[in-house]
């Protein structure tokens, strides 16, 4: 953890981004291409895969359970020779995810009737999130898993050759894609029909590639904003290969950051646009961002775009709580458009920000304020009044978007940012330096021992 600790960023004042490029691949569809992947009949291909930390946490540990998977190589190409649905072997060792709150939580649900005794597990950060919200729901199936007092991690997930999970039927308590593709996962070993209520859209990323890889779903439009998703278990997974887009949490930070610097001008290639996911896109057009899509296509079931950016003179906004589940991963991202905005931005309806990575609503606040921001936090949001970003340091508490995100609010600082305990970065994002100093951000790296 020491060697964590000691990456910090510096980032100089100033600057404007431009050029053309492709940022790397989406972590939600990387993470889903393996798990299901894994347990398809038939061997796969998958390009563009993230090789971040996270997404390699989850295929380090479909290999401890006996999938042969080549790769990835330089490009992200990865090969899956499937094992089926029953297919898996115990691991001899805990599977550690490292900091990947997706792969644990869908891993509780996929992992919760294979007939065999594992244990999930991960860093410091992972082990104090809340897991309850995807133990309980699968526990309520019929699944024995056991989590530490609090229901945080390790997790120990006990089956065997008699365990049977049942089907639900299970409304969220709020708007998850996490718990929702745990119970999903969960459903597709359970007997009958199993469907989960969404109280509002999140990221349909695992009912696409379900689809994708042949399973049925039934999918109801209930009202505006409430899905149900249904899906009868014992069925199987056919293999198909998949081309990952770009991350739009990814381009999220160089979309912000074209717009608050002056003379910005950039376009992102193959970004995914899944309208699950666009919160980013409609929150910062609604703020008077420039943003234009081309090149418009669909590829393996996820639509993308090429994303161009220009700087434009943002204004503060009350972001509307439809959009929020749409974003809630962008949000840090966001903070920084709305501290280079004119007027006053409001945030409500966000409070699962406080159980991300870190508290990323304090986490924003407190370097804001650091950085001479007029804002606070509230239980569920921000109030940030638009200003001049000054110079000081913060610390990122080792969440990579919240690294991220203030190295691109130099972009419209008067003064040095230097931001603290940037490792995690990787965990979505290797590259994220070079690409930004080619780019135009002014940040290096620091130290690393």
């Amino acid at each position: 953890m020491s060697e964590e600790q000691s990456i910090t960023y510096v980032a100089q004042p100033g600057g404007q981004l431009s050029g053309q490029f492709r940022v790397p691949g989406d972590k939600s569809i990387s993470h889903r291409s393996i798990m299901l992947g894994s347990l398809s009949e038939g061997s796969m291909t998958v390009s563009g895969f993230l090789q971040g930390e996270d997404s390699l946490a989850t295929l380090t540990a479909f290999r401890a359970m006996g999938v042969d998977i080549i790769g990835p190589d330089p490009m992200g190409k990865v090969i899956i020779h499937g094992v089926g649905m029953h297919g898996l072997k115990a691991p001899k060792e805990p599977l550690d995810l490292g900091n990947s709150g997706t792969s644990m939580r869908l891993l509780t649900g996929l992992l919760s009737a294979q007939g065999f005794n594992l244990t999930l597990t991960g860093d410091h950060s992972l082990s104090t999130r809340p897991m309850k919200r995807v133990t309980d729901p699968v526990i309520q199936m019929g699944a024995n898993i056991l989590s530490q007092d609090k229901g945080t991690a390790p997790l120990s997930i006990n089956s065997d050759d008699n365990t049977q999970l049942s089907g639900i039927d299970y409304t969220l308590p709020m708007a998850s894609a996490q718990v929702k593709s745990c119970v999903l996962l969960a459903g597709l070993y359970a007997q009958g029909q199993t469907c989960v209520t969404e109280p509002a859209p999140t990221r349909d990323h695992t009912e696409r590639m379900l689809q994708g890889f042949g399973y049925k779903l039934d999918i109801e439009k209930l009202d505006e904003q409430r899905s149900k998703i249904c899906l009868q278990g014992g069925g199987k997974l056919t293999a198909c290969d998949i081309d990952v887009p770009s991350d739009i949490s990814s381009a999220a930070f160089f979309m912000v950051g074209a717009s608050i610097s002056e003379g910005s001008d950039i376009t992102l290639n193959h970004v995914g646009i899944n309208p699950t996911r666009i919160g980013i896109i409609n929150i910062l057009r609604d703020m008077g961002a420039d943003i234009t899509l081309t090149n418009e296509k669909e590829v393996g079931g996820e639509p993308v775009a090429d994303i161009r950016i220009r700087y434009a003179q943002l204004k503060g906004i009350h972001i509307p709580e439809d959009q929020v589940p749409l974003a809630i991963d962008e949000f840090p991202a966001i903070a920084i458009a709305a501290a280079c905005a004119q007027g006053k931005t409001i945030l409500t309806g966000a409070e699962e920000l406080r159980v991300k990575e870190s508290d990323r609503i304090q986490a924003m606040v407190d370097g804001l304020q650091i950085l001479g921001i007029d804002c606070e936090g509230t239980d569920d949001g921000m109030i940030i009044n638009g200003g001049q970003i000054g110079s000081g340091t913060v610390d990122s508490l080792g969440d990579h978007r919240i690294a991220m995100s203030f190295a691109m609010a130099s972009l419209r600082a008067n003064g040095t940012i230097t931001i603290q305990d940037c490792a995690n970065v990787n965990t979505s994002f290797p590259g994220f330096i070079k690409l930004s100093q080619s780019s135009g951000l002014n940040v290096d790296i620091k130290a690393m021992s």
